[in-house]
């Protein structure tokens, strides 16, 4: 049974520097996608940004600028 509560989920964009390819653009999905409850990723590199949903409740924003921060790319 999956019981996501989309209902406490909110929208961030996220600016990274650093990606210059599709390689990078891969990267950023995965260390998103593997944080619990982070759903809905898109990952921009013509736009040098990245927009998720998520439950803060369960991953605060923090834990995505990390993320993104130790996969070697400068998140803001």
């Amino acid at each position: 049974m999956n019981n996501t509560n989309t209902q406490t989920s909110i929208h961030t964009t996220i600016h990274i520097g650093g990606m210059t390819c599709g390689g990078c653009v891969n990267s950023v999905r995965r260390v998103l996608e593997a944080l619990p409850s982070v759903i809905n990723v898109d990952v921009s590199l013509e736009n040098a940004q990245a927009e998720a949903d998520f439950d803060p409740q369960q991953t605060p924003r923090d834990a995505l600028l990390t993320a993104i921060n130790n996969a070697g790319f400068d998140a803001r």
